[in-house]
C-alpha cells in the first residue's frame, strides 16, 4: 500500500479538508501504516498534479482558509486498479522488517536484566497501542453514520479486528518471553 492509496480510499467516502483527512487517516489507518502531517499535505498535492483528485480553496472570515479534496474519477479508478492488483503484496504482510527483535535475536549478549527490560518496554507500548485502537472504533462508527454503507464498514472492522489480535498476540509472547528470562535468573 502507498499512502497515496489510503488518501484515495478515504476520499473515495467523501470530499475533506487536509486536516479532516489527516484526522481520519490517525484514527483509522494508522496502526498499520504511519504517515505524517506533512506527508499527507505533500501526497495530497502530488495526487492533484496527477489529476487523482481536486482541490477547492475556500475562504473565510473568521478562521484560517481551507482546501477541499475531492476524488476525479481518474482517482477512483487509480484506486480500483490498486485494490485489484494480483495478491503479490499478502506475501509483505506475512514479512516481519523489526529492529526490535533483531535485537531480542542478539539480546544474549546483554545481561538477561537488560533484555527483560528491554521486552517489558516493548509489552508497555504494546498495551498502549492496544488501548488507541479504540480511537479506530470511535472512527468507524462516526464514518459508518456519513457513508451509510455497512459492507464497507465491515471491513474497517476487519482491520481493527486484525490490529486487536495483533497486540495480543505481542502481549502474550512479550509475557512468555518475560516468565523465561525471569527463570534464567
Amino acid at each position: 500500500m502507498s499512502l497515496k492509496h489510503g488518501l484515495l480510499g478515504l476520499l473515495n467516502y467523501g470530499s475533506m479538508t487536509g486536516y479532516e483527512l489527516d484526522k481520519a487517516f490517525k484514527a483509522s489507518l494508522s496502526f498499520f501504516w504511519q504517515a505524517k502531517t506533512s506527508q499527507i499535505y505533500r501526497e495530497l498535492d502530488s495526487m492533484e498534479r496527477s489529476g487523482w483528485l481536486t482541490s477547492e480553496r475556500i475562504m473565510q472570515t473568521e478562521k484560517p482558509n481551507k482546501r477541499v479534496y475531492t476524488i476525479t474519477d481518474s482517482g477512483k479508478e487509480e484506486l480500483e486498479n490498486w485494490l485489484l492488483l494480483p495478491e503479490s503484496d499478502t506475501a509483505d504482510a506475512m514479512r516481519v522488517k523489526s529492529a526490535f527483535l533483531m535485537r531480542v535475536f542478539f539480546a544474549g549478549e546483554t545481561s538477561i536484566e537488560q533484555s527483560i527490560d528491554m521486552i517489558r518496554k516493548y509489552r508497555d507500548k504494546c498495551i498502549e497501542s492496544r488501548n488507541s485502537l479504540s480511537a479506530a472504533h470511535i472512527a468507524t462508527t462516526e464514518y459508518r453514520a456519513m457513508i451509510e454503507d455497512e459492507k464497507k464498514t465491515k471491513f474497517w472492522e476487519l482491520s481493527i479486528l486484525y490490529g486487536e489480535l495483533y497486540y495480543d498476540a505481542s502481549l502474550d509472547w512479550a509475557n512468555k518471553a518475560i516468565a523465561i528470562l525471569e527463570g534464567e535468573k
